[in-house]
């Protein structure tokens, strides 16, 4: 915690971005993933963000991660027989992850967390040219 709360929000909101990221991450390299059975398949995750009251400012709000939740869609099934993981009846099941749109969600997170990088930068150098306004 700072004596300038700002430095909490931007903070509390790039730390979320980063586990958005993390998550698109392994969506995407599990996305080609198949397994054997459908509940060996890998489920897309996506986390959970919540508002977070900021110590001793009551009045703003920063973000946090409350849970990364799993998806609860149906794994998609695929035949391929001559897959090794393939079950008796020559089918795979591989996770209903859309590339595309796990693109676009890392793309909407890279830009959050910028922009939350330039809060924090700006914030940084308005305090600095406060400091050394009585010189």
């Amino acid at each position: 915690m700072s004596n300038l709360p700002i430095f909490d929000v931007a903070g509390s909101a790039m730390q979320a971005q980063s586990v958005r990221l993390n998550t698109v991450a392994s969506n995407l390299a599990n996305a080609n993933t198949v397994a054997g059975t459908p509940e060996g398949a890998y489920r897309a995750k996506q986390p959970v963000f919540a508002a977070e009251a900021i110590p001793d400012h009551q009045s703003l709000a920063g973000v946090r991660v409350t849970e990364v939740r799993e998806s609860t869609a149906e794994a998609v099934k695929r035949y391929d027989p001559g897959n090794p993981l393939a079950d008796a009846q020559g089918y795979v099941y591989a996770p209903d992850v859309d590339p595309v749109a796990q693109m676009v969600d890392m793309i909407s997170a890279s830009r959050s967390y910028q922009a939350n990088v330039e809060v924090f930068n700006s914030a940084k150098e308005l305090a600095v040219a406060t400091l050394t306004m009585g010189r």
